[in-house]
């Protein structure tokens, strides 16, 4: 099948599909093969449609056409077989083994017989690997999770999971633009014609006298484009409108556009890549057609579409031919949308700042940390988790002398000064704070408390109003916009103008920056009520309309970028949140539900691509993006004001929203009161009240508080969330809570945490009877029911936490089982003729904890954890394997470090090395993956860190450790690495040193290093919320940190787990390992082939208390500084 007849399906799939042929169109899809649809795929395998499952997967695939498919199947006849056997129906269990599942004995002979012998249990949940076997709706939910990833990772499936970009009815579009073809050919056209058929060509009749329309006005042709519009930028489509010359205002819009494409980020609209169209011809609004009935294929219909697949836009011609009307309702393709049970409606904190909130901003990436700017000019840094105050930073110029005259003499005539907003960088490095005072200052930050002076730019004469940032030349810039009428772009890194855009006849209230193909450009809004567009060239505005309610008004995209919307208050208190229609240029929808006249401007944020929130009488308004009516609305148990401020986080779990008495209430939805109960086990008390948190002292120049400068006080938020990395569904930020209140206390004094005897903390001594030398490798299945250990003779151990009524984690209070197979065989390693306890191990397990991949130092075996039986092995010495990472994305690649200095990486599927890369000089220790920046950390013997890219794998950076003068390491010395939970920095583990470097510019920010007559650290973890840092020492002791900031809190002694009749001399903690979902629980690893698993005291809760973070522990060491920041070393 030709390729255009291949896309031809693919219309006729979207046109049943809206035009609701069900059936049809699943037909469709499985006879031509072409689109797996995914979300019928898992309705169908949810309602138990067994023969339509395996008839629907039949137009893809075959049993036997690979291991992925083969796996597909026996899955889902599995699932059916056991599901004959829960309801006793022994017959069609029979005929299930029979004619379905007997292919697979073929296969694998055993595994049958296995299956066949459920038949003779009462309950086949008696058979040990069923017996965590649920409920059919659960046992079917976990199926399909495997089902996804098989069909993903099945070359049969490759490109047919995604449909093509389409606009919505394309194909209803292309017969729309063939009749207007045909219509131009009329000898003698009638101006609206009324056409009935397709079945024919269409003509027209000859009228008695009539005359042809000029094609510049023919209504079939499309609107051309208008000065003060932004005009069609080229055009996508296979039938294109005849061009149109372009007015001279407009040209410079059309010349040299940029190459290339970079996300612009505003005060929110996160940008996205699936909208590759441009703004086109924007006008002044007008009202949308009254006609409900016929909504013809344009350009502001995009977003109807809800397939799941990103949005393409293409330009194509608007045709009002009275045929072939396009509806756009839901249909079977749409992506399974979000109750409004998802919207952040529950109070979980509430936090006093101080002063009254004006601007509040989310991380982009640590999802819980939350930045404030106040009436007085104050700006605080939230970790909303544990309630605590990070940082607070009172108003101050940072260089009085380099300012400018006004600004110097405002302040001396008026000290009062208000932030009107606080916004993070893409990536959450810097933060930038707008003043009501001409002046704009951007921080650094680099996790936990540690916020820096960065730059500070006089900006405006007059309030700076708003603030974006953006990338319009890979150079990120900051764009500002005030109160003497211009819009200014500043370069992040220098502070160096770069453009000034001037046009606006009142002051500049807003901007949104924004790209859409190769094109950056800025939207802005005045007071006047104007808004305008402007291309980072110079050349004066591109467009000039008028804003609902013409005062003041932000504009805000949807987080994929596709959708624009405004919201704006009049002088008079009429409220207005609208979408428009790019394209057009007009108010496509205005939402309804504000009070009739608002008190102050109301501001808005969107989220999830489909909800918009506003603060409007004394309460949170929410509506969906689709449907102008109010969809719900939470007063948030009281005390808001009557247009609060509000701000959603990233991934739209939490919602930020300003109350009365300079509170904060923050909203969460389950996921978000999922992601702040992680917080419960910290140390921060979670019942205290924000009350307790230390109130920040008031510099005097701010202590006025004037909350009316520049008119601006009630100003409303500029845009929504910033685009930025996806963090982790746990991210709960970059430090440790600390205890603000008892900090501040000098008559509290802080002691570290000894812990001596075996009362003080909770240990188990895990059992086993292999006679195993030393532990090498130790680490927590996902799961976090079991500990694997490599030991150094090459055996694995496995010990599994039963599940009972009161756990189902590992924990040290209750003994695990030793497990092996009924086989009764062992997990043993290849190793070579050398001595194995030479070998260096190293091993990696799968996310689903289904394989482990482990080595040492022969070939790489893949063992299933379940059966213990060697899967495959592969990568015979020389080179040996010395440390495994999977791909975080793709569990069929794998990073391989090698003796040799190589790191190799190869995929499994394939049997392949796809790349062997070259930086090191001596054996690799260490591999680390960061999915957010999308790099390999690696560490090797020779001291060295690199960074590679893990697109391409071309080696980004790289840095020697920094060892302390007059340390030698030893020659067996490893480096390891491992990210935090942020995905941008990273642990270093070092016999002399720990460090935390950030990945991007491999600085090292913090390093804790061991006295010379210490010694020497074997190895070290963060714990799963990266919140602490737990590490052994060759002497025994085991040490907990303060990740934030390196600082000794707890330590445990030799004493508090060895017997007594074990000296500390002798045997030595090896490995150490954090458990996946409790922070206070680790395991240890020891020379004499035990394992000990910790916990503190149920008491207790927690490891020790952090250290004050003005003077930290009252026996630490200053040593010079590392990279830029204080390093503390503890005596230990």
């Amino acid at each position: 099948m030709s390729s255009l007849s291949r896309e031809l399906v693919f219309l006729i799939l979207q046109f049943l599909d809206e035009e609701k042929f069900k059936e049809t169109v699943h037909k469709l899809e499985q006879e031509s093969g072409f689109f797996f649809n995914m979300k019928y795929f898992e309705d169908e395998v949810h309602n138990g449609n067994w023969d339509e499952v395996e008839r629907y997967l039949s137009g893809f695939t075959k049993v036997d056409d690979n291991r992925y498919s083969m796996k597909i199947f026996f899955e889902i006849r599995k699932q059916k077989y056991l599901e004959a056997l829960d309801k006793h129906d022994r017959s069609k269990a029979v005929d299930i083994l029979v004619k379905d599942l007997k292919v697979f004995a073929t296969f694998n002979e055993e595994l049958f017989k296995e299956i066949t012998q459920l038949l003779t249990l009462e309950n086949f949940r008696e058979n040990e690997q069923l017996s965590k076997y649920g409920d059919t709706k659960s046992a079917r939910a976990i199926m399909l999770v495997e089902l996804k990833k098989l069909i993903e990772a099945n070359p049969l499936f490759r490109d047919k999971l995604q449909f093509p970009n389409l606009k919505n009815s394309r194909l209803r579009t292309l017969i729309n633009q063939s009749l207007n073809w045909q219509h131009q050919l009329c000898k003698n056209p009638r101006p609206n014609p009324d056409i009935k058929t397709l079945f024919v060509d269409h003509s027209c009749g000859q009228p008695n006298g009539a005359r042809a329309p000029s094609p510049a006005n023919n209504p079939l042709l499309g609107s051309l484009p208008k000065a003060g519009g932004f005009p069609p930028l080229g055009a996508h489509g296979p039938f294109q409108p005849t061009p149109a010359s372009v007015p001279t205002p407009l040209a410079g819009w059309m010349s040299n556009p940029s190459t290339v494409a970079h996300p612009a980020v505003s005060g929110g609209g996160a940008i996205g890549l699936g909208a590759p169209s441009i703004p086109a011809a924007l006008k002044h609004p007008r009202t949308p057609p009254t006609n409900p009935s016929i909504d013809y294929p344009s350009g502001d219909s995009d977003h109807v579409s809800k397939r799941t697949r990103p949005m393409g836009i293409s330009d194509e011609v608007n045709l009002p031919v009275n045929v072939l009307p396009v509806s756009f309702p839901g249909h079977s393709h749409s992506q399974a949308f979000n109750a409004p049970d998802d919207l952040p409606k529950s109070v979980i904190r509430t936090l006093n700042q101080g002063s009254s909130p004006m601007s509040m901003d989310f991380h982009p990436v640590q999802q819980t940390l939350l930045l404030v700017g106040t009436n007085v000019g104050d700006i605080g840094l939230w970790e909303v988790g544990s309630r605590e105050r990070l940082v607070v930073r009172n108003f101050k110029v940072w260089d009085l002398g380099a300012c400018s005259m006004p600004l110097q003499a405002s302040l001396v005539k008026d000290p009062a000064v208000s932030v009107n907003r606080v916004i993070w960088s893409p990536d959450g490095s810097l933060f930038g704070v707008a003043y009501s005072r001409h002046i704009v200052q951007i921080y650094s930050y680099n996790g936990g408390d540690d916020v820096r002076q960065h730059l500070e730019i006089d900006a405006h004469v007059g309030g700076v109003n708003d603030l974006a940032f953006s990338h319009p030349n890979k150079q990120l810039c900051v764009i500002t916009c005030g109160d003497d009428k211009t819009i200014r772009v500043w370069d992040a890194t220098t502070g160096a103008k770069q453009y000034t855009f001037e046009g606006h006849e009142a002051p500049v209230y807003s901007v949104c920056p924004h790209y859409k193909e190769n094109i950056q450009f800025i939207f802005s809004t005045a007071l006047d009520g104007k808004i305008k567009a402007w291309l980072y060239d110079n050349m004066g505005s591109r467009v000039d309309y008028d804003a609902p309610g013409r005062w003041c008004t932000t504009m805000a995209y949807s987080a994929d970028g596709t959708r624009l919307f405004s919201c704006g208050t009049s002088k008079d208190g009429e409220s207005h949140i609208v979408e428009w229609n790019e394209s057009e240029g007009a108010v496509k929808r205005t939402y309804q539900g504000f009070r009739k006249r608002s008190l102050g401007v109301v501001q808005f944020d969107t989220t999830k691509n489909r909800f918009l929130a506003a603060g409007d009488d004394f309460s949170i308004k929410f509506w969906d993006m689709d449907n102008v009516q109010l969809l719900t609305t939470v007063d948030a148990d009281g005390g808001l004001p009557a247009s609060p401020r509000i701000r959603f986080n990233k991934d739209g779990s939490l919602l930020a929203v300003s109350a009365n008495e300079n509170g904060i209430k923050i909203l969460a939805n389950t996921d978000g009161i999922r992601l702040l109960r992680t917080f419960e086990n910290l140390t921060y008390d979670s019942s205290r009240q924000s009350e307790a948190v230390m109130k920040p002292t008031i510099n005097p120049i701010s202590a006025a508080a004037a909350a009316t400068s520049a008119g601006l006080a009630d100003r409303g938020s500029s845009v929504v969330s910033i685009a930025g990395m996806n963090g982790d569904a746990r991210n709960l930020g970059d430090v440790k809570p600390r205890i603000a209140e008892e900090s501040n206390d000098k008559s509290k004094i802080w002691k570290l945490t000894e812990i001596n005897e075996p009362s003080q903390c909770r240990s188990l001594r895990l059992q086993e009877n292999l006679r195993v030398t030393k532990i090498s490798r130790l680490i927590y299945t996902n799961s976090g029911n079991a500990v694997l250990a490599l030991a150094s003779n090459a055996i694995h151990l496995l010990w599994k936490w039963q599940r009972s009524d009161r756990n189902s984690k590992a924990t040290a209070s209750v003994l695990p089982q030793l497990w092996q197979p009924t086989s009764g065989i062992l997990m043993t390693n290849d190793v070579t003729d050398t001595n194995p306890e030479e070998a260096v191990p190293c091993f990696a397990l799968s996310k689903n904890d289904s394989y482990v991949m482990s080595a040492s130092g022969g070939k790489i075996s893949l063992f299933n954890m379940m059966t213990f039986k060697t899967m495959t092995t592969f990568m015979p010495p020389p080179p040996a394997a010395t440390f495994l990472a999977f791909h975080p994305q793709d569990n069929n690649i794998i990073a391989i470090g090698m003796d040799d200095s190589t790191i190799q990486i190869y995929n499994v599927r394939v049997d392949e090395v796809k790349s062997k890369l070259k930086g090191h000089s001596k054996r690799i220790t260490g591999l680390a993956f960061s999915h957010i920046l999308n790099v390999l950390v690696s560490s090797g013997a020779d001291s060295q860190l690199c960074v590679w890219n893990s697109d391409g794998w071309e080696k980004q950076r790289s840095r020697l450790l920094q060892i302390p003068a007059g340390r030698t390491p030893s020659s067996q010395s490893d480096t390891r690495v491992q990210f935090h939970q942020d995905q941008i920095h990273f642990l270093v583990v070092h016999e002399t040193q720990l460090a935390i470097y950030e990945t991007t510019k491999l600085d090292c920010v913090k390093q804790w290093v061991t006295r010379e007559s210490a010694a020497p650290i074997s190895h070290a973890t963060f714990s799963c919320d990266s919140q602490l840092v737990y590490a052994s020492f060759l002497d025994a002791t085991v040490c907990v940190f303060s990740a934030a900031n390196l600082r000794l809190r707890c330590r445990i002694n030799p004493s508090a787990y060895l017997p007594a009749n074990v000296s500390s001399s002798n045997v030595q903690p090896l490995v150490i390992a954090a458990h996946p979902q409790e922070p206070n629980q680790f395991a240890l690893g020891l020379s004499d082939g035990g394992v000990h698993v910790f916990e503190p005291l149920e008491s207790e809760g927690k490891w020790g208390v952090p250290p004050p973070a003005e003077n930290g522990s009252a026996s630490s060491v200053p040593t010079a500084a590392v990279g830029g920041s204080g390093s503390d070393q503890a005596q230990r």
